[in-house]
C-alpha cells in the first residue's frame, strides 16, 4: 500500500524539505483546503514547482514543537500504557504516488498499525483541544491513514506547556475520498500542469503578496482583460461592505438607545455592554509644533502599499 522513499533519521532539515517537494505531505492538506492561517496555496505551489525554496528556517513554535515531541510521546505512553515506536521514514502511497507521509510514531494493536501524532499548542487553544482535534490536524491524520491504510490515529497535545490531552481519530473513508480528490487536482493541475492557483482571501495569501511585492517600482503596466471583471467584483464587494457597516452601526445605535446611561443590559440570556473606556495618547500635532526636535527624534516611519480601484 505504501513504499519507503527515504529514511529520515539522518537527514538535515534542508534535505527533508527537499524530499517533501516530491509530493503532498500531511501538513500541506490544510493549505490546499484553504484553512491554514499561516501558509497559502500559492506559496505551496511555488515551493512544489521549484520556483521558491522550501521554508528553511524553523520558527520558534516549530522548533519547540519538534523539541517537545519526545516529551509528548513519553507522557502518552505513561498515561495510556500504549507503546509508541518511531518510524523515521518518509512514506509514499503506491496507489496515489503524490501522497507522502512522515509519521511521528506508530502503534501496533493486534497486528494492525495505528498512527501516533504529537502536537503542541498555546494556552488559548485549550478549550478547542478539550472537545476535539482542530480541523487542520484532522485533515493531516486522515491523509496519513490514506497513505498507510491505518484505521485510527492517536493524537496527543501538550497545551500551554502544562496541560496534556489526547484524542483517537477513526479513519473516515468519505473524508479520505474528498482529500484524495482535492490533492489529486492540486498535484496534476497546479504542480504538474503548472497552472498558478487563483489567490484566495486568506490571511496567509494576503501576507504572502504583501511581503513578496512590498516595494513598488513606480511603473504602469497593462493588465489582462480578466482583471476588469475582478475590478468590478472588488467594487461590488466594497459597496456591500459599506452597506453592512452602515447597517451594523444602525444596530449598535439602537442598542445604545436602549442602554442610555446604563453600562450593561440583559435580554434573553444575552449581555450587552457599553463601557466607559479611557486611554492616553500623544498629541502629535502639538508635539511637532512645540517640540520639533523631540518629535523628529522619536518619529518612526513605515511604508506599505495601498490598493485602490478607480
Amino acid at each position: 500500500m505504501y513504499r519507503v522513499v527515504v529514511k529520515t533519521a539522518d537527514l538535515s532539515r534542508e534535505e527533508w524539505l527537499k524530499y517533501r517537494t516530491q509530493g503532498i505531505g500531511g501538513s500541506d492538506v490544510s493549505v490546499i483546503a484553504g484553512i491554514n492561517p499561516f501558509r497559502s496555496a500559492h506559496q505551496l505551489w511555488l515551493e512544489k514547482t521549484g520556483q521558491a525554496e522550501p521554508e528553511e528556517a524553523e520558527s520558534e513554535y516549530a522548533h519547540f514543537g519538534t523539541l517537545l515531541e519526545p516529551v509528548v510521546r513519553k507522557e502518552f505512553t505513561r498515561r495510556t500504557g500504549i507503546k509508541v515506536r518511531q518510524k523515521h521514514m518518509l512514506l509514499q502511497s503506491e496507489e496515489y504516488p503524490f501522497m507522502l507521509a512522515d509519521l511521528d510514531g506508530v502503534i501496533y494493536e493486534g497486528g494492525q498499525m495505528a498512527i501516533f501524532e504529537a502536537k503542541t499548542a498555546s494556552q488559548y487553544k485549550a478549550e478547542l483541544w478539550k472537545e476535539e482535534v482542530p480541523a487542520g490536524y484532522i485533515l493531516q491524520v486522515q491523509h496519513y491513514m490514506a497513505v498507510t491504510g491505518a484505521q485510527r490515529t492517536y493524537i496527543a497535545a501538550l497545551i500551554g506547556g502544562n496541560h496534556f490531552v489526547y484524542h483517537v481519530v477513526a479513519r473516515d473513508e468519505e473524508m479520505i475520498a474528498k482529500i484524495i480528490t482535492m490533492e489529486k487536482y492540486f498535484w496534476e493541475y497546479h504542480i504538474q500542469g503548472g497552472a498558478e492557483p487563483v489567490p484566495d482571501g486568506s490571511r496567509a495569501t494576503t501576507e504572502y503578496f504583501d511581503r513578496k511585492f512590498r516595494d513598488s517600482n513606480g511603473m504602469t503596466v497593462s493588465l489582462p482583460e480578466e482583471a476588469l471583471l475582478v475590478c468590478e467584483e472588488y467594487e461590488r464587494l466594497s459597496r456591500q461592505l459599506k452597506e453592512l457597516e452602515t447597517a451594523k452601526d444602525a444596530a449598535a445605535n439602537r442598542l445604545k438607545s436602549y442602554l442610555g446611561e446604563a453600562e450593561a443590559g440583559m435580554v434573553g440570556g444575552r449581555k450587552v455592554t457599553w463601557k466607559q473606556i479611557s486611554k492616553s495618547t500623544v498629541d502629535a500635532r502639538r508635539l511637532q509644533s512645540e517640540k520639533p526636535e523631540i518629535y523628529r527624534d522619536y518619529l518612526k516611519q513605515s511604508s506599505y502599499r495601498r490598493l485602490s480601484v478607480a
